[in-house]
């Protein structure tokens, strides 16, 4: 499972608001390559406020979203599934990070067995939504990543591992593959904080 903005694509200020702004980070295809072949299905799981404020219609999300898949399919790459909440973040709400409602559809859906399942985020409430869903995490240091690589957060969200990009860390997760059985997911010491 995958953060969207800062993971996938260059982060904005004010959020990806036209298909115009959005641009695939460097080596994130080829990531999302290297997992397709070796089938592990991919969701997209990102909060879309962006939406509910009426920054953008929901018919603007959706082109942005293809113009996603028609980039990496150029690249033959592919998400499976895109979970978005368009709530803002004036009331808690189940689907929308840091609360894990968006990663246990997902886990549902894919019949996926969440300590097997990492997250993949770049910011705290990523790594919260991962830990309330028994999701193994992971920051990578793209978009919000270094930042929130610097901030204290609490010790229940440890252990975190941290690489530098998408591709670093599919990689890592990839390479161990061929001797693995179950569980898909496994990850050096080293890289935990």
């Amino acid at each position: 499972m995958l953060d969207r903005d800062g993971v996938i694509n260059r982060d904005r200020p004010q959020s990806v608001r036209s298909v115009a702004e959005f641009e695939l980070l460097p080596g994130v295809a080829q990531a999302i390559s290297l997992l397709n072949k070796a089938h592990i299905p991919i969701a997209v799981i990102t909060n879309q406020a962006v939406v509910g404020r009426g920054d953008i219609s929901l018919e603007e999300l959706d082109r942005i979203h293809q113009k996603m898949q028609f980039l990496l399919a150029e690249q033959q790459a592919h998400i499976d599934e895109i979970y978005f909440c368009t709530d803002v973040a004036v009331e808690p709400n189940f689907r929308r990070k840091p609360a894990p409602g968006m990663l246990k559809e997902a886990l549902k859906k894919f019949r996926a067995r969440a300590k097997y399942s990492p997250f993949i985020g770049d910011a705290l409430r990523d790594l919260q939504a991962a830990v309330d869903a028994d999701c193994p995490r992971i920051l990578v240091r793209t978009g919000k990543g270094l930042q929130t690589e610097q901030q204290e957060w609490p010790s229940r969200l440890n252990p975190v591992h941290i690489f530098p990009d998408l591709l670093s860390a599919v990689q890592a997760l990839t390479e161990t593959l061929d001797t693995l059985q179950e569980p898909f997911y496994t990850l050096d010491q080293p890289f935990v904080r």
